[in-house]
């Protein structure tokens, strides 16, 4: 499956409840997503398996992949498109081995030091954040800024894609660093139409943003 970081999803349960985690990420897709991550750091392995079938059955047809956030175990019974790992979150060559080649493998990096140890024909992109302080995740490493995004997206050997407290007026800074796209929970998920706000990336004030 195409890797397209364009408009990358990540789910909150709280934010998606009062909607639904599955109408949430239907219209989201609706509006422009291209990729989703299914993250709960609180459900079990047993509790997520289904939620991630859902999830797929959601997004079939549609082109869009689903990563599970560092659950390899959900990733595999559930027969998700791939895995996203933090830096504690498990061993990369580990996770390849147990996707196998055509999965695809995605690690958070904050720093140049974590930068300068990945393997890049093990993994297919980089989470690079914070770029600013967020509330979806309270023990985040200091914030990036759009400067300290654009040295690491210099660095990366790899397709990137930057998370942190990003909304629709930011595409454009996020395009000047180089990365491939975004990876956004509040700004869809928090929101009471998330086609909308989905689309909102794409309008004319963000229109340089690619779609691939």
């Amino acid at each position: 499956m195409r890797l397209d970081l364009s408009l990358y999803l990540v789910t909150d349960p709280e934010m998606c409840a009062e909607r639904g985690l599955e109408d949430t990420v239907a219209a989201a897709v609706r509006g422009g997503v291209t990729l989703v991550q299914l993250r709960d750091k609180h459900a079990s392995d047993a509790e997520l398996v289904p939620v991630a079938r859902r999830l797929k059955t959601v997004l079939a047809g549609s082109g869009v992949p689903l990563l599970i956030n560092d659950r390899l175990e959900v990733a595999l019974a559930s027969g998700a498109d791939g895995l996203h790992i933090g830096q504690d979150d498990g061993d990369v060559d580990d996770a390849r081995a147990a996707l196998g080649p055509d999965a695809t493998l995605g690690l958070s990096v904050q720093t140049h030091e974590q930068l300068a140890r990945i393997e890049a024909g093990k993994l297919d992109y980089l989470g690079l954040g914070p770029v600013f302080a967020t509330p979806s995740k309270h023990d985040h490493a200091a914030p990036l800024g759009f400067e300290g995004l654009a040295a690491l997206v210099d660095a990366s050997p790899l397709p990137t894609v930057a998370i942190g407290g990003l909304k629709a007026e930011h595409v454009e800074a996020v395009r000047q660093t180089g990365a491939n796209g975004l990876a956004v929970i509040s700004a869809i998920c928090g929101k009471p139409d998330p086609e909308a706000a989905a689309r909102d990336f794409f309008q004319p004030a963000a229109s340089s943003m690619p779609r691939r």
